[in-house]
């Protein structure tokens, strides 16, 4: 079954760097697993899938990745996101708070995340998030970084 890094990669069945993942299929299984997690989640701690689509869709572009820019944008406009999430999904820096700080964060950590610190957390409290919703942010973070990693490393081995 194709995942969506195999999506992302460009990857099909007949491709033997698709059979190469296989090898180890709890690695293929707990990233979709992940991915899930993160955009998906059974209990979204009030960080909505919109959101989560969105901030996907924009960590995506700060990568560079137009193939997940695309996906994302695909999976948020089957929901009926506002225009401030769409604004957001699309770079938008001038948003009203929480959002703004969100935003914020995400391209930090994405751009720069050597540089994150304490005060990082801090200030997404002071924008009114919960402990449990910076975890959930952040392992959003983490994953559609990890994504857009593992997916551009696959293109390069499929073409050489």
């Amino acid at each position: 079954m194709t995942d969506a890094i195999d999506k992302a990669a460009g990857l099909s069945p007949e491709d033997a760097l698709y059979a190469t993942r296989r090898f180890r299929p709890e690695f293929v299984d707990g990233a979709e697993l992940c991915r899930l997690s993160v955009l998906k989640p059974a209990n979204d701690q009030g960080l909505a899938a919109d959101l989560r689509l969105a901030l996907a869709q924009r960590i995506a572009a700060l990568n560079a990745d137009h193939t997940l820019v695309q996906d994302y944008a695909a999976q948020l406009a089957q929901g009926q996101p506002t225009p401030t999430v769409l604004a957001l999904a699309a770079g938008e820096t001038r948003l009203a708070e929480p959002l703004a700080t969100l935003a914020r964060h995400v391209d930090f950590v994405t751009l720069t995340p050597a540089s994150a610190e304490a005060g990082d957390i801090r200030r997404l409290e002071a924008a009114g998030l919960t402990s449990p919703q910076i975890v959930a942010l952040s392992e959003l973070i983490a994953f559609v970084n990890f994504q857009t990693k593992v997916a551009a490393g696959l293109r390069l081995m499929e073409l050489s």
